[in-house]
């Protein structure tokens, strides 16, 4: 009778389980939009992560949708996600209407995971707080501040190319070494020293934080999915081993600074200002004080941002630059006239390195690192000018490198054309058409620093080296699937000779 009864149970729920997860698969049918069928339990993501990069396959779906619809979606596993691909429909979600939809849907468990609450992830008014005692210390004069910190690292990272001359490289594996002294040093005020030893400690832990291959890249994506339940079970996203290393060496570092009345230009001090004070030196605002596991987990997102993010546009750059000897020649010489001006690569010569930027901005239309934005609605929403309502929670995916290979935006989308991104051109284009930092409130507040730590490094590498392909530089471009960010699959082969 018990069986009888259990057996019973079980069949209930699968029954209910299967008329469940049919629903969830009507959902953009339901609503009269395309969509691309999908297949349980992966909902549309199989290959993804495996044989297929995501970035491709946001690419794939914003080429479909758009064929039909200004919207349409896909499924993350069973998850209904709406995927715009009207500008202007962009615009109003991450711009007009950010009130709607200023969540990131990240999963945060600060209770568990204190390094979780960072500004990227957190959401409502604590994001917003948050971001408002952070965008002081992102400033054109706090990063003027740290700009010799980044210049001294440069010439150390000039220096430690000299090494390589004539050699085919793995170039990522080097630059990846220098933004990892630039932000632990900014960040931190450690001096990492991984251009002279690239298994460092402070490196090995960058490393293995940034790596979500296999298992780690689907847990993260599933507590992105279901926070709460990540959360019932107190799973944590950050590895402890890595927490315990962060939140370790931070405590050290802050006490050995307050012990001996230590001050340094770095991102850590100005930190450590709000904690103390709920104010930054010399200027009135209170910004409010800030307790030492929310300054960890702001120190900790900018080593990680900054450490992944500059190192592979970095990387892309140089790629394109490799295969394109004409616009690495250009490059070289604008170097060559504001160093003939400024003497060395100071701030303001950074500032006039103008074919250089279109160089990285054409690098990150190729090269989005992170090929698309989620927001999560925060209240039900309607589709301007359409009886279309989504609901509350509802995941909005920006399809980036979509929009980026569109060629109705840009003609010839696979041809590296700096010149896309003179003034003019950028100044005729829509606002949301280059989204590799996202756009509206929720922009990236460290886009400012990131490009300046791209810039020094390209100006120490290419005013004394040049840089051109091997037999095993990947032509055409493939990205490595099991990584979230678009990272070249194999690593990125090149050979550097003097000028």
């Amino acid at each position: 009778m018990i069986c009888i009864s259990v057996i019973l149970s079980a069949f209930t729920l699968v029954a209910i389980g299967y008329l469940w997860v049919k629903k969830q698969y009507r959902y953009f049918k339901d609503k009269g939009l395309p969509y691309i069928p999908p297949k349980f339990p992966l909902g549309n993501l199989r290959g993804v992560g495996k044989v297929k990069h995501s970035g491709v396959f946001i690419r794939e779906v914003y080429e479909y949708i758009k064929r039909k619809d200004t919207l349409g979606g896909v499924f993350f596993f069973v998850r209904p996600v709406v995927v715009p691909t009207d500008l202007d429909l962009i615009k109003q979600v991450l711009v007009k209407d950010f009130q709607s939809f200023h969540d990131r849907g990240f999963y945060v468990n600060e209770r568990d995971d204190p390094l979780s609450g960072h500004l990227i992830a957190l959401s409502g008014q604590r994001w917003k707080n948050l971001r408002a005692k952070l965008t002081p210390t992102y400033t054109a004069k706090k990063l003027k501040m740290m700009h010799g910190t980044i210049a001294v690292i440069g010439q150390r990272f000039q220096e430690c190319l000299e090494g390589y001359v004539g050699q085919d490289v793995e170039i990522g594996d080097i630059i990846s070494r220098f933004t990892t002294d630039v932000i632990g040093s900014c960040a931190f005020g450690i001096e990492c020293n991984s251009l002279k030893d690239p298994n460092t400690e402070f490196r090995t832990m960058a490393k293995k934080v940034s790596d979500v291959r296999g298992f780690k890249f689907f847990k993260r994506f599933l507590l992105t999915l279901f926070p709460n339940v990540g959360r019932a079970l107190r799973m944590s996203s950050t590895p402890k081993d890595v927490s315990d290393f962060f939140m370790g060496s931070l405590r050290e570092m802050i006490d050995m600074r307050e012990r001996n009345n230590i001050k340094r230009d770095d991102f850590l001090e100005l930190l450590m200002q709000i904690k103390n004070t709920g104010r930054l030196e010399g200027e009135d605002v209170d910004l409010g004080k800030m307790t030492f596991e929310e300054l960890a987990a702001q120190t900790f997102v900018f080593f990680i941002a900054g450490y992944g993010t500059s190192a592979f546009t970095t990387t892309f750059v140089l790629y394109e630059l490799a295969l394109d000897q004409s616009a690495q020649d250009r490059a070289r010489k604008e170097l060559q006239q504001i160093l003939e001006k400024h003497g060395e690569f100071s701030y303001e010569a950074c500032m006039e390195m103008k074919y250089i930027d279109q160089i990285i901005k054409e690098t990150l239309r190729l090269h989005p690192i992170l090929p698309n934005l989620i927001r999560n609605l925060n209240q039900d929403y309607k589709i301007p000018e359409r009886n279309l309502v989504f609901e509350k929670g509802s995941f909005f995916s920006i399809p980036v490198i979509g929009i980026h290979y569109d060629p109705e935006i840009y003609p010839d989308p696979y041809k590296f054309n700096p010149e896309r991104f003179t003034e003019e051109n950028s100044r005729n284009r829509h606002s949301c058409a280059w989204l590799p930092f996202g756009e509206g409130p929720r922009n990236c507040i460290g886009k400012r620093f990131g490009i300046i730590e791209v810039k020094i490094g390209l100006a120490m590498l290419l005013s004394k080296f040049k840089i051109k392909p091997t037999p095993k530089t990947p032509i055409p471009m493939q990205y490595d699937p099991a990584v979230t960010i678009l990272t070249p699959k194999g690593g990125m082969w090149l050979k550097l000779e003097h000028i």
